[in-house]
């Protein structure tokens, strides 16, 4: 009997969708490639540039991606960590787990089902934070940043169901991490799952395996180690015209947004050190993503494996005035996508597609049945004769963060994408004359029938998503 494809499923955390490509002058000087690694293998595959993701928050996001459905059916609309509105869901990991795959989970934990994924079921290799925190407390490696964790942590108000609290978010500040790079959370996440290939290439029996990696970078807390902090030299950096710059007709709740508060009196000249940083740990990522498809190489399975890259949201980075993630323009919801299947077609997608079509198409790459109920398509015929991929309505919530609050729903099409707040003015933006979302085109006489036609968009499809808004 053949043997199955083995799955190697990469996903990185605050990497924006225009990294892949992305060329920044290093210190030497030298036009240097931000990720190599994910270049090389959008090069080799299906490469999807406009994949969005189900909310621009990562439990949500992730939740969403795992179980192959929008967060209003899955339950997680928000950064639910104790997962108490987590439903009985199948995740992609069960999935595999049930037709045979030994199933490796390696990095950040934030899915969330009942049970947990953790008890869904018997994973072969099962890692995450608090290895590594053992790792460093083993290497006396306890305060690596030297500055206390409050330097790094900005007071912002917040709507929590309703009523405005004070509460801390990473802020912008950036510093260098003192221990070694091979140390740093990332790479030690991807030591790990290399020394899983290892071991698994010496076994006599050789069940497929499924490799979940989680990294954390380019994560804030922006605390970057050596060579990274310095690769990219913030004074050569080239700045979006738009970064600190608020869009025309912009409504007024964004002024309140928890993006707009941590981006409040940032200089051009910080901007450019917090993109300094993010592109450092980008790099970071991608080249332990490297070491890992290298070991792949060398093992002779990276031709037996079905690779797959995304992130789980972006990061503004300054555009429209905001930091982090948390709203609906294509800085945080946009999201890089990559899908490698051996002896494949090679193409290059710029058509909306979902974060949620993921998991049927891994299951249909691996010749697996999917479960009933999935909210996403499979993109099977895109990635193995390059199909055109189907036009279609794109939709993305946000409800909150660590509870009910700000609230925003939207569709994104191939030219235009839509913002519904009920509490404010709406949004509306011609993505292909206005790339970067500057101009609010909601009360432009001349959008009217688009807005109408998009707004009623949405609004069907949040009714038969059980989503719990009021339209009209």
């Amino acid at each position: 009997m053949e043997q199955r494809q083995n799955l190697v499923f990469i996903m990185t955390d605050h990497q924006r969708a225009d990294s892949i490509g992305m060329v920044q002058t290093d210190k030497n000087g030298q036009p240097t490639e931000v990720c190599p690694t994910l270049n090389r293998l959008a090069a080799e595959g299906a490469y999807f540039s406009r994949m969005y993701n189900a909310s621009p928050l990562c439990v949500p996001a992730r939740t969403a991606l795992a179980t192959g459905k929008y967060p209003t059916h899955n339950g997680i609309v928000y950064n639910d960590w104790r997962g108490t509105r987590g439903g009985q869901h199948l995740t992609l990991h069960q999935v595999l787990a049930e037709s045979g795959y030994d199933v490796v989970h390696i990095g950040v934990d934030h899915i969330r089902v009942s049970p947990t994924l953790r008890e869904q079921i018997d994973f072969v290799k099962w890692i995450d934070k608090t290895d590594h925190q053992r790792y460093l407390k083993d290497l006396g490696l306890t305060e690596p940043t030297r500055e206390p964790v409050s330097a790094f942590k900005r007071t912002v108000r917040e709507n929590q169901q309703g009523r405005y609290v004070q509460t801390g978010y990473s802020n912008t500040y950036c510093s260098r991490w003192h221990g070694a790079a091979e140390h740093f959370k990332d790479r030690y996440f991807c030591q790990q799952a290399v020394d899983f290939l290892d071991a698994q290439a010496t076994l006599e029996q050789q069940k497929p395996f499924a490799l979940f990696l989680y990294l954390w970078a380019p994560h804030p807390p922006f605390w970057v180690p050596e060579p990274y902090q310095t690769m990219f030299p913030p004074e050569k950096i080239d700045l979006p015209s738009n970064v600190g710059q608020t869009a025309e007709g912009e409504p007024l709740n964004r002024r309140y947004s928890i993006a707009r508060q941590l981006a409040e009196g940032i200089s051009m000249d910080e901007w450019r050190q917090v993109w300094a940083a993010h592109m450092g740990l980008v790099r970071l990522a991608d080249d332990g993503i490297g070491q890992v498809l290298e070991t792949l190489r060398q093992r002779d399975q990276f031709d037996q494996s079905l690779i797959v890259y995304t992130s789980d949201h972006g990061d503004h980075l300054g555009q429209h005035r905001m930091y982090q993630k948390m709203e609906m323009y294509e800085e945080a919801i946009r999201i890089p996508a990559i899908i490698r299947l051996p002896g494949a077609a090679v193409q290059s997608s710029d058509r909306p597609v979902s974060h949620l079509d993921l998991m049927p198409t891994v299951l249909n790459l691996l010749n697996l049945v999917q479960p009933d109920g999935l909210d996403g398509i499979s993109l099977t015929g895109a990635v193995t004769a390059g199909e055109p991929v189907p036009n279609r309505s794109i939709y993305c919530q946000y409800s909150g963060n660590p509870t009910l609050g700000d609230t925003r729903r939207a569709v994104v099409t191939q030219q235009y994408k839509y913002i519904y707040d009920p509490t404010d003015q709406p949004e509306l933006y011609d993505l292909e004359q206005d790339p970067q979302e500057t101009k609010n085109c909601a009360a432009d006489p001349a959008y009217q029938s688009v807005r109408q036609e998009l707004h009623q968009d949405l609004k069907s499809w949040s009714q038969q998503h059980g989503d719990w808004i009021q339209f009209d």
